[in-house]
């Protein structure tokens, strides 16, 4: 039970990890590999900058939104706590959104710019760009290169 007038308590680490290994199942990432890898890599590279539970949940869920895999609704009404919400909502691109606008919604998330440094990171890993073809492997280099210029990563 949680104390009168506060919402339920937050699903636990392992529980948004299981929920969004399940939302993904079906997915592949573009190297064809099973998309849960890169959200646990994601996870854990946000753990070894030092984010805390609300950044790792976050991680969990941080393309669930944008790639249909749990709906805003879903999101707005699941038991995480509301900064785990405003990141994943930071994180998710909208149509048509330029690159800037989505930048500038990061930056303003308290947190989101650290679970965005851990995606982009895994995102840019030699290793994974090594398997795409060279067209789609430099296109993705200047993008995740852009990204994290305009949030002032190095």
């Amino acid at each position: 039970m949680t104390p009168a007038g506060q919402g339920p308590t937050p699903l636990s680490l392992p529980e948004v990890e299981a929920l969004a290994r399940e939302a993904h199942a079906t997915q592949k990432d573009k190297a064809g590999r099973p998309y849960a890898e890169h959200l646990q890599a994601v996870a854990e590279g946000v753990r070894r900058r030092g984010g805390d539970d609300e950044q790792i949940a976050a991680a969990w869920l941080h393309d669930s939104v944008e790639d249909d895999a749990l709906s805003e609704q879903w999101l707005g009404d699941a038991p995480l706590t509301r900064r785990t919400k405003d990141i994943v909502l930071a994180l998710t691109k909208r149509t048509g959104e330029p690159k800037e606008a989505y930048a500038e919604r990061i930056l303003a998330t308290p947190g989101a710019r650290l679970v965005k440094e851990a995606d982009l990171a895994h995102n840019a890993d030699p290793a994974r760009l090594a398997v795409l073809d060279a067209t789609t492997r430099a296109r993705l280099t200047a993008k995740y290169a852009t990204m994290r210029a305009l949030l002032g990563l190095r």
